[in-house]
């Protein structure tokens, strides 16, 4: 069952946000990196991204918590079908968000597929590119001013449309605090997750063939 329901765009921590809440018992997380290892799950993202209603508690089963695309851009269907679950908003300044998604995945989504690429990976592709360049940013990433007035009315949305008992607006650099109070968890005696950054997403990107 669903607990936690990440709103947040991608490139807002939400890799780092996954490994807390996993640490913190909420686990596992969904993220986009779970679609990358779960293929199957890519029609049904893809049918969503078209507008076609979803078994949300079908293809979510078993996780405890959802982070970054796709699933950020359901946040609202999400909150309906299990209201139970507290609503995680993570949030970045607009211009170094923009900067980091330009950089990193925005890059992949527009990589040219391998003609002799599984069909899975064409699929992924497809489903990436519908929901992200085009759904969520109309098909103009590319102007900076549109995509950041996108993010902002996103998060507006959320804020306005989420009770504030039920919702948490959080940047990964607040660390453990934050999270820890509004999930009734005790602080880790641990640092909180530095990863994927996007140093370390270019040095992957290059390595890619």
């Amino acid at each position: 069952m669903l607990e936690i329901i990440g709103a947040g765009f991608g490139r807002t921590g939400t890799l780092a946000l996954k490994l807390a809440l996993e640490r913190l018992g909420f686990g596992p997380c969904h993220h986009m990196m779970e679609v990358f290892g779960h293929p199957e799950q890519v029609p049904h993202w893809h049918a969503a991204a078209r507008g076609e209603a979803v078994d949300w508690e079908a293809l979510l089963t078993g996780y405890r918590a959802a982070v970054d695309w796709p699933s950020c851009a359901f946040w609202r269907e999400l909150a309906e079908v299990f209201p139970e679950a507290r609503v995680l908003l993570s949030v970045r300044e607009p211009a170094r968000w923009y900067a980091s998604a330009r950089d990193t995945i925005v890059q992949v989504m527009r990589r040219p597929v391998p003609d002799d690429a599984p069909p899975a990976v064409h699929a992924h592709m497809a489903m990436t590119r519908e929901l992200i360049l085009e759904g969520t940013f109309g098909g103009r990433f590319d102007d900076e001013a549109h995509a950041c007035a996108v993010f902002e009315a996103h998060s507006r949305a959320v804020i306005d449309a989420v009770p504030a008992e039920r919702l948490l607006v959080y940047q990964v650099s607040e660390g453990w605090a934050p999270l820890c109070g509004f999930l009734d968890r005790p602080v880790p005696d641990e640092p909180f997750p530095r990863v994927n950054s996007r140093e370390e997403f270019q040095t992957r990107l290059a390595q890619m063939p």
